[in-house]
């Protein structure tokens, strides 16, 4: 994959706009499938119940959707590089500083999180120290990532991700073809499969709906997902590769979700849920059922930190040192003279860029190995910020600046206070709420500042003059 990227930043970060079909929806389907679907998704289900645990795979699914459906053919249309290209052209400077900061600390939780799970299933299966495991799994995933970019992330997702849908998808229906369903039944919760987990507060109906949601409206702002469609060689294999992964997503998170409920059989009384996928894959079902899960559990974890590197340098390569800070730094230091950023330049700036992202990852991945509210905090954040920005870019004439700006913060700062003051019976409303005020925030000040600012709707499809975009102008 290094030779495919021919010294090249644009093919480094978007594969030259070249992609296939098959690549596209096998990247998508990958990047959805990662450790919360699968892992997640079983342990979920195992503790409190089906939709406990099949949120994860339902929200992906449905993001895929809804991408498939309303932005994947305009965002491919545009040729952007990352997301925040969006936000600067349509916004401009401050808009796409702001989001890319928002973007990168989130994903760089995100690569964390993936870190320490792969790392805890290495450290288990060979009986290794956990951080020797995390060294060992974060430095692969960095030379792969670093070798190829996106190209690296079409070849070991395709790896990747096929065996571990047989694996999962293998195993269900191994259990209950030799088990039976009525085995299973006596030991799963009458209120596990019904519809109580999405109707009723008690058994978790807010915090699921609000799960999906993030998941579903949050992820397509996601710089791994948008990374893919932009890499599509045309708005049409973009729109089709999302609805391809959509659909093996919402397969396999059926089956991984009826495997945690199985487990309340297999595996009673396990106190660490997380156990569920990793006990069946090694003591209940046939070695290459096992096998598969075990290699997937690893290949989720992996696909989806690999992503997240790529992203986050990415956008901290090209969006905040390239295009933000080399200028700023020309204008204090070198009288405003521009020092072009060639497209060799690009890729080797997204490259450094890759060593702190994943430093800072092992950190946070060492101190704190299990980040899941840092990390639904994290994307929490980004849902309610720059969604609105982005669909009201797209969807909207009158949005501008001053708007964007306004739904950023007031959504960000909405969320960061609901996480300290929203009482602990109606947690689940803090996600929902903080977008809501977002957009009318958005529309409010758009509204009211149409004069001053002037919308640059008409721009979004122009094609920029990249020799002035590398040479940070």
């Amino acid at each position: 994959m290094y030779f495919l990227v021919k010294g090249s930043g644009k093919r480094y970060i978007v594969c030259g706009n070249s992609l296939p079909f098959f690549l596209i929806g096998s990247m998508l389907l990958a990047q959805s499938l990662d450790a919360n679907a699968t892992m997640g998704n079983s342990a979920g289900a195992y503790g409190a119940g089906f939709w406990s645990g099949f949120q994860f795979p339902l929200g992906l699914a449905l993001c895929l959707i809804l991408t498939g459906l309303f932005f994947a053919k305009p965002l491919n249309k545009m040729k952007l590089m990352t997301l925040p290209d969006f936000y600067a052209r349509r916004y401009g400077s401050s808009v796409e500083v702001l989001v890319s900061l928002l973007m990168s600390f989130s994903f760089a939780i995100l690569v964390a999180g993936n870190f320490a799970g792969s790392a805890w299933i290495i450290s288990m299966v060979f009986e290794i120290d956990y951080t020797w495991a995390l060294i060992f799994i974060s430095i692969f995933i960095l030379v792969y990532t670093v070798a190829g970019g996106l190209y690296s992330s079409a070849a070991t997702d395709i790896v990747q991700i096929y065996p571990a849908i047989f694996g999962f998808v293998g195993c269900a229906f191994w259990l209950y073809f030799h088990y039976g369903w009525d085995f299973f039944s006596t030991a799963i919760p009458e209120n596990y499969l019904d519809l109580s987990g999405l109707m009723n507060i008690k058994d978790g109906a807010l915090l699921n709906w609000a799960g999906i949601a993030a998941l579903a409206f949050g992820d397509i702002v996601a710089l791994d997902f948008m990374e893919r469609i932009f890499a599509a060689k045309n708005p049409d294999v973009a729109r089709k590769g999302c609805f391809f992964g959509a659909a093996l997503t919402l397969v396999t998170g059926v089956a991984c979700s009826f495997i945690g409920l199985m487990s309340l059989k297999m595996f009673p009384g396990l106190t660490d849920s997380r156990m569920v996928l990793p006990n069946m894959a090694m003591l209940g079902v046939p070695f290459l059922f096992g096998l598969f899960i075990m290699g997937g559990i690893i290949g989720a974890g992996a696909s989806t930190a690999n992503g997240g590197i790529l992203g986050v340098s990415t956008v901290m390569g090209r969006n905040l040192l390239q295009k933000n800070i080399l200028p700023v730094w020309n204008r204090m230091f070198h009288g405003g003279k521009a020092v072009r950023v060639t497209d060799r330049k690009l890729l080797f700036i997204s490259r450094c860029m890759a060593f702190p992202v994943v430093a800072f990852a092992i950190y946070l991945a060492h101190v704190k190995p299990e980040p899941g509210i840092l990390l639904v905090l994290a994307f929490d954040v980004v849902f309610a910020g720059c969604l609105v920005p982005l669909v009201l870019g797209i969807y909207w004439k009158k949005a501008n600046a001053p708007g964007a700006l306004a739904a950023v913060i007031v959504g960000t700062f909405t969320r960061l206070v609901l996480y300290f003051y929203i009482p602990e019976h109606l947690a689940g409303l803090d996600t929902l709420i903080s977008p809501v005020v977002a957009l009318i925030a958005m529309v409010s000040v758009s509204l009211v500042t149409q004069e001053q600012h002037a919308s640059k709707y008409e721009v979004i499809y122009e094609q920029p003059d990249e020799d002035a975009v590398l040479a940070g102008l």
